[in-house]
């Protein structure tokens, strides 16, 4: 029904363009040079307040509409029938009405569920058609009223560049909200966490064994939660993988930038792009079926032992993966530096390659910087090349050649399965989430330090 009422409101608003366009020109009389605002402006101005408000007025209803429905339906229970159960209970009884509303039923439901489901999808159904009705109407009063504005001096354009604004400045606010109740979600189950689990043993512990007994007779390790192995193994894999990326990925940038011809700069730039729209789980394949025994191999003949899962496939193919993301930032950043500083060094007697490390290189920085810093982020992030090639266990080693995990896999491990959010095991995916979003936030701010301090140079 939603998407249904999304083509019609999608409909109102090009009849409203139309319609408002036509007047426009009626008003003008055929001659454009008679209105303040040309006619398409016009035409955006009705459309616009037919959309937006009836789209807002839609996800408002959508949003309030299932939980008014469902305390309706509680308050219709027979109170005989949920007298004396509890919160899950009553949840457990709303689930299976809402399952055999929407038609699976499993087993024989009892008749109190039948009725109730009967009266839901009745209730859903005047409620969606309700929304229809509102909406539409609402969008034919606007459409109307906005019409009958339409003048010669009306000030369309400034009334549509002001409801740009709007737009641009919500859609700034929404971001800004999102990410405010990323941070506040996770340090309120973090808190939850360190009121069971001291802070300083979790940032200074050296043992990571966050199995606990959830139930009674379950045999575990007694839980161990010093998160130092799982961070020195994340910060492992990045380093590995940015000596990759980096020296190929900037050295790849200069070539394009300043070498390579453009038929060549137009073949090898698309297919080092090609990397990065390669799935991870290709990349987990391909370090545990090629990189990871051909780096065996190769141990094998020098007398070294590499693990099966180590840190230096996992980085190595992560490596691989961020080629793409500082070769294209570092080539754009290289190839916007001005003509007169190439022209100047060229002046004062210095070579290609003096100009590049002396003159280019500083310049583009900033654009440089920002690449690495998207790249070590993607690194920090990764989770399916590091399950696959580095492992799951968290051991406490600086050896690239011995298998470690990183803060995103014990994430995933953590919360797999049912589990719910009650005890330190379920909990410490939030501590660490934390910690990592602090770590990253630190990361940023240096980053952008010295963005700054040599873009105040060159500019």
């Amino acid at each position: 029904m939603f998407g249904s009422l999304l083509i019609i409101l999608l409909t109102l608003s090009v009849l409203g363009f139309y319609l408002g366009r036509q007047k426009a020109f009626v008003v003008a009389g055929g001659k454009r040079s008679q209105l303040h605002s040309r006619p398409l402006y016009h035409g955006l101005y009705v459309a616009a307040l037919v959309g937006i408000p009836t789209l807002l007025l839609s996800l408002i209803w959508v949003f309030l509409q299932r939980p008014v429905i469902d305390a309706l339906l509680l308050q219709s229970l027979d109170p005989k029938a949920i007298t004396g159960l509890s919160i899950a209970e009553l949840s457990l009884l709303k689930s299976e009405i809402k399952s055999v509303a929407q038609g699976a039923i499993f087993g024989d439901p009892k008749p109190i569920v039948i009725e109730a489901a009967d009266r839901l999808n009745h209730w859903r159904e005047i409620a969606n058609w309700a929304m229809v009705a509102t909406c539409i109407a609402i969008g034919l009063i606007v459409l109307i009223a906005t019409r009958s504005k339409i003048a010669r001096l009306f000030r369309a354009r400034e009334r549509v560049e002001h409801l740009l604004d709007l737009l641009m400045i919500a859609a700034s606010v929404l971001a800004i909200l999102t990410t405010f109740g990323i941070v506040v979600s996770l340090t309120i189950e973090s808190l939850r966490f360190f009121d069971r689990i001291p802070f300083f043993e979790f940032i200074f512990g050296l043992n990571w064994e966050p199995q606990i007994p959830i139930r009674e007779g379950q045999v575990t390790g007694g839980g161990a939660f010093g998160a130092i192995p799982v961070y020195v193994g994340t910060f492992l894999i990045a380093l590995i993988a940015m000596l990759v990326a980096i020296p190929i990925g900037l050295m790849a940038a200069i070539y394009l930038s300043e070498y390579a011809s453009r038929k060549m700069r137009a073949i090898v730039k698309p297919l080092l792009e090609i990397l990065a729209g390669i799935p991870t789980v290709v990349y987990g394949f391909f370090a545990v079926l090629i990189v990871a025994p051909a780096m065996r191999n190769f141990g094998a003949m020098l007398g070294v032992e590499i693990a099966p899962n180590s840190a230096l496939a996992a980085g190595a193919v992560m490596g691989i993966m961020l080629i793409p993301f500082i070769s294209s930032f570092s080539d754009d950043a290289i190839s916007a530096v001005p003509r007169s500083l190439r022209e100047g060094a060229y002046g004062l007697g210095a070579t290609k390659s003096e100009t590049i490390i002396d003159v280019l290189l500083p310049a583009a920085l900033p654009g440089i910087a920002s690449g690495i810093l998207l790249a070590v982020s993607r690194a920090i992030g990764e989770t399916m090349i590091v399950v696959m090639a580095a492992g799951i266990i968290a051991t406490l080693t600086f050896n690239p050649l011995a298998p470690v995990t990183t803060v995103t896999v014990q994430i995933v491990t953590l919360l797999i399965g049912d589990s719910e959010f009650d005890n330190p095991k379920t909990l410490a995916a939030f501590a660490l989430g934390l910690t990592l979003f602090l770590l990253t936030l630190a990361l940023n701010v240096f980053a952008l330090r010295i963005v700054r301090k040599y873009r105040e140079q060159y500019d």
